[in-house]
C-alpha cells in the first residue's frame, strides 16, 4: 500500500512539473504569436526589456496581456475545483452557477446607476456580486426535499444566470454612453491588459489561491458528506464557507478585470481529476495551473483563427467547453440510470 501510494505521488509530481512546463511554453508562444510573429531574438530582448524593434515593442505590449492570462486562467479553473467540492456537483462551475453573470450583473449596476469608474472599484463589487449571487443561488437550490442537491444547484445557477444577464442587457440598453465597452467586456477577454490593472487583482487572487490551498483537506473531508466529515472532527459550515470564500475572491476578482469567462471552471477540474484523482491537495494547486495553460492557449488560438483580427478569449473557450458540458451531462446520466 505504501509503496502504491508512493507511486502515485511520484506520478503526480511529475505531471505538476510537466503542467508547469507547458504553462512556460504557452506563455513564450502567447509574447511570440500574433498580428505580427516575433522571432526567438526579439522575445529575449522584449523580455529583458528592449523596445528597439517592432518586434521587441510587439513582445512589450504582449507581456501583461499573457501575465493576466495566466492569472486570471488559474483563478478560473481553481473557482471551478472549489465549487465542484464544495457542492459536489460536477457541474459547477463560475458560469453555469451564474456567479460570473452576478458579478457582471454588479459592476453594470456600478456604472450605470452610481457613475462607477475606477478599476479598484469594479474589483470589489465584482466579488459582492459574485458573493451575493452564490448565497442566491444555494438558498434556491436549497429548497425543497433533499437540500442543495447537484441538479437543483444546477438548475437555480442556469435559471439565475439567464435572469441576471438579461437583466444587464436590460441596464445597458438604454445608456448608449457605456453600451460599447459594457458589451466588448461582456464577451469576456485579456486584451488591453495592463501591469496596473493586474496589480490591482494579483492581491486577491493570492490571498483566495492561499485560502484555497488552505481549504484542500476539508474539501477532501466533505466529499465524504456531512456527517462523516462532522464525525472527523470538521466543522462542516466553516469548511463550506472559507472554500466558497477563496472561490468567490478568485472569481470575482477575474471577472473584474477580464469580464465573464465561460467554461474554464468546468473544463479543467474535470481534465485534472483523469490525471491526478479526486484528492484535492493535488487536485487544486493542478486546476490553477490548467487553468493557466487553458486560457493561454485559447488567447493564442483566437489571434490565430481570426487574423488579421482576433477573437476573445471567452469565445474561443466557450468552442471547448460547450461540446465538453454535453459530454459531462451524458456522462452523468448514464451514471444516474
Amino acid at each position: 500500500m505504501t509503496i502504491r501510494r508512493a507511486s502515485r505521488e511520484g506520478r503526480n509530481v511529475v505531471a505538476v512539473l510537466l503542467l508547469a512546463l507547458i504553462v512556460l511554453a504557452l506563455s513564450v508562444l502567447s509574447l511570440s504569436v500574433g498580428t505580427r510573429d516575433v522571432g526567438w531574438a526579439d522575445v529575449l530582448a522584449g523580455l529583458a526589456g528592449g523596445v528597439d524593434t517592432i518586434g521587441q515593442a510587439a513582445v512589450a505590449v504582449r507581456m501583461p496581456r499573457t501575465l493576466l492570462a495566466m492569472v486570471a486562467g488559474a483563478s478560473l479553473g481553481l473557482s471551478g475545483a472549489i465549487m465542484q467540492g464544495v457542492t459536489r456537483n460536477p457541474l459547477a462551475d463560475p458560469g453555469i452557477l451564474g456567479i460570473n453573470n452576478g458579478a457582471a450583473l454588479a459592476v453594470v449596476l456600478g456604472i450605470a446607476w452610481f457613475q462607477m469608474s475606477s478599476a479598484a472599484s469594479y474589483v470589489w463589487v465584482a466579488i459582492l456580486g459574485a458573493g451575493l449571487t452564490a448565497m442566491f443561488v444555494y438558498a434556491i437550490g436549497s429548497v425543497g426535499r433533499g437540500g442543495a442537491t447537484p441538479l437543483k444547484l444546477a438548475l437555480a445557477g442556469a435559471a439565475t444566470s439567464v435572469a441576471f444577464s438579461s437583466l444587464t442587457i436590460a441596464v445597458v440598453l438604454p445608456r448608449n454612453d457605456i453600451a460599447g465597452g459594457v458589451r466588448s467586456w461582456q464577451v469576456g477577454g485579456v486584451g488591453g491588459a495592463t501591469f496596473d490593472r493586474i496589480e490591482l487583482v494579483l492581491p486577491i487572487m493570492i490571498a483566495g489561491l492561499a485560502l484555497a490551498l488552505l481549504s484542500a483537506r476539508k474539501l477532501n473531508l466533505l466529499a465524504l458528506g456531512d456527517d462523516v466529515a462532522a464525525g472527523l472532527g470538521e466543522r462542516v459550515a466553516v469548511g463550506r464557507g472559507l472554500a466558497s470564500l477563496a472561490a468567490i475572491m478568485l472569481c470575482g476578482a477575474a471577472t473584474a478585470i477580464c469580464g465573464p469567462i465561460g467554461f474554464v471552471g468546468l473544463v479543467v477540474p474535470h481534465a485534472c481529476r483523469l490525471v491526478f484523482g479526486v484528492d484535492h491537495r493535488w487536485l487544486l494547486p493542478c486546476s490553477a495551473l490548467a487553468g493557466a495553460a487553458l486560457l493561454l492557449l485559447s488567447d493564442v488560438m483566437g489571434r490565430i483563427m481570426a487574423r488579421p483580427s482576433e477573437l476573445d478569449v471567452g469565445v474561443v473557450t466557450a468552442f471547448i467547453g460547450a461540446p465538453v458540458f454535453v459530454w459531462i451531462v451524458r456522462r452523468q446520466r448514464v451514471r444516474d440510470l
